[in-house]
């Protein structure tokens, strides 16, 4: 972060100082108050189950230089309208006055955490790249990660999350990018949005600001992607495997292990790659990271060697772990929406090649009116792919259950993890690919800790 101080804060934020000194400095920004470093600006956030102005003096006491507050305290504080808003003021001033660097931002209704990790990896490899941890990309997590830029960073990678329509509008008004990246319109959020042609308005708006001599990195087999180019002055750069996208991938192949291969193809040029990321779906994420790369002029064989290298950071993303008795765990529980579900569901098919996988699955969320036809489709999805056997976990996984047993999957349906945990461990041969998925508020991560530790039935 660049330094600021409380004087350069209180007039991004409009904030008014209380027991500060105009030029006190400020040296990073915290929001957690069990993670406070020294010179700090703690943002006071009140959430449903804290309120961060009641940690004001702990965060002090940990060395945090002030707290950014709604209101007046007897510790050192910025006094300011509404922190979370105002934290995005601050952004907002440091992008346009102190920082230099090409930002980017990134969404899509799936995969958009693995193709920014994808992006900053490529990137790196031409000047100091910023990249958030994890899914940073709300209102809280896109002004912190801008914070994080300083004098020196060439890129600055941002993830833009919605949960309605006008919020990554507010974010790109904060942030400025001049690259956007829609990585794909599924029908995640469908229960707030309703359509996935209004899914695909709320994703849009991530390109309506692009400057003309910006890039908007569109999903060139998306139709729905493919329609938003109307709505940007930027150069437009499709990706994807049609004949008419500017960034292309031929020969798709998998290996034992389903971690793909691909000839990237631009502009006359042509390279092979492999990836190390496992599954399909992979590949046009990496499409997305080569496109950014090539339309910010980085030559096509330094992005394709950095996409061979590449991994990702985030965890639960088809983390795969090999197991005791020859047993694969793939843990790809962060979150799930049909279109992801299909895609791990592939990439474990893939990988049996001739074992036998397992799905262990919980409920898709946000679906709205749709969900039941989803998870019935789940299960017909399952069975056609080459599943042999599926876990579904919790009432909203009994259209996915009958589904499956009716297109003749062997399915159990549960209730609880330690049913789902009991199946596999009793049931489980040497071999066996096991795949465990679900929405991040399932917490499906629970079932892939208690397999890990069974670690195959191995001594």
């Amino acid at each position: 972060m660049i330094a600021l101080t409380v004087a350069q804060v209180c007039e991004a934020t409009n904030g008014v100082a209380h027991q500060l000194a105009p030029t006190d400095v400020i040296t990073d920004v915290r929001i957690d108050s069990r993670d406070i470093s020294e010179g700090c600006l703690f943002i006071a956030i009140k959430g449903e189950r804290a309120d961060g102005h009641d940690f004001a003096d702990a965060v002090i006491a940990a060395g945090a230089k002030a707290v950014l507050s709604s209101r007046a305290l007897e510790q050192p504080c910025i006094v300011v309208d509404d922190p979370v808003l105002a934290l995005g003021r601050l952004a907002h001033w440091v992008r346009t006055r102190l920082l230099t660097c090409t930002v980017i931002g990134v969404t899509g209704s799936s995969g958009k955490t693995s193709t920014k990790e994808l992006i900053g990896g490529v990137l790196s490899a031409d000047g100091p790249t910023v990249c958030p941890e994890g899914s940073f990309n709300t209102e809280v997590g896109v002004p912190l990660t801008i914070l994080k830029a300083d004098e020196s960073t060439k890129y600055l990678v941002l993830e833009m999350g919605m949960r309605g329509e006008g919020q990554i509008r507010y974010l790109t008004e904060i942030a400025l990018p001049s690259v956007g990246v829609i990585v794909n319109v599924g029908t995640a959020h469908a229960e707030l949005l309703g359509s996935r042609e209004a899914i695909a308005r709320a994703k849009g708006e991530i390109i309506e600001g692009l400057p003309a001599d910006g890039f908007a990195i569109l999903n060139g087999d998306d139709p729905l992607v493919v329609a938003k180019a109307a709505d940007t002055k930027a150069h437009v750069v499709l990706f994807g495997r049609g004949v008419d996208c500017d960034v292309r991938a031929t020969d798709v192949r998998l290996d034992a292990a389903a971690r793909p291969s691909f000839t990237l193809h631009y502009d006359h040029e042509s390279v092979a790659v492999t990836l190390k990321v496992h599954g399909e779906h992979f590949v046009q994420n990496a499409l997305a990271a080569a496109s950014v790369a090539l339309a910010l002029g980085i030559s096509i064989d330094v992005v394709a060697a950095e996409l061979r290298i590449a991994g990702l950071d985030s965890k639960w993303r088809m983390e795969v772990h090999e197991l005791g008795n020859h047993i694969t765990l793939i843990n790809d529980c962060y979150n799930a929406n049909p279109e992801s579900m299909r895609a791990a569901l592939a990439a474990t098919a893939s990988m049996a090649a001739g074992r036998r996988s397992w799905a262990i699955l919980g409920e898709m969320r946000e679906l709205g009116e749709s969900s039941r036809a989803e998870h019935e489709s789940l299960g017909r999805a399952a069975a056609q792919m080459g599943i042999d056997r599926l876990v579904c976990i919790g009432d909203a996984l009994t259209s996915t259950h009958e589904a499956a047993l009716a297109a003749g999957l062997k399915s159990n349906t549960v209730t609880s993890i330690e049913d789902a945990v009991r199946i596999v461990t009793e049931e489980a041969i040497t071999g066996d690919v096991i795949v465990v998925k679900a929405s991040r508020g399932i917490a499906l991560e629970r079932v892939a800790d208690a397999l890990s530790a069974w670690n195959g039935g191995a001594a």
